[in-house]
């Protein structure tokens, strides 16, 4: 038996971690308009991106295509308002908010520009 384990608790690089990615009630609110948009044919698959600075949901028309859109999250955006963001293949901000739930709820994803 190895005598060098050693017990950590309340390791704060942990805390870190985890809160680098969507939290539960943003990945159902997500998820749910996924489930949406599938079962109306617009999407047909998706993808996670995670980095140091942002996580992004990415969402495909074919899964052999770019993504069509990314509805990212800012971990330390500048401004409060650039913490959520949909952006098109090419990372051009489409729209943004603060809260994921209105930036959802308020876009026309039928006439979204690509």
């Amino acid at each position: 038996m190895s005598k060098n384990l050693k017990l950590i608790i309340n390791n704060t690089y942990n805390q870190i971690e985890q809160k680098q990615f969507f939290e539960k009630n943003e990945l159902k609110v997500i998820l749910d308009l996924y489930a949406k948009m599938v079962s109306e044919g617009s999407w047909k698959d998706y993808g996670l991106n995670i980095s140091s600075k942002q996580v992004s949901f990415s969402v495909f028309k074919n899964s052999t295509e770019n993504a069509l859109y990314k509805i990212c999250k800012n971990f330390n955006p500048n401004d409060k308002n650039l913490k959520y963001l949909i952006t098109d293949t090419n990372g051009k901000i489409l729209r943004n908010s603060s809260s994921l739930k209105i930036l959802i709820k308020n876009t026309n994803w039928k006439k979204l520009k690509r």
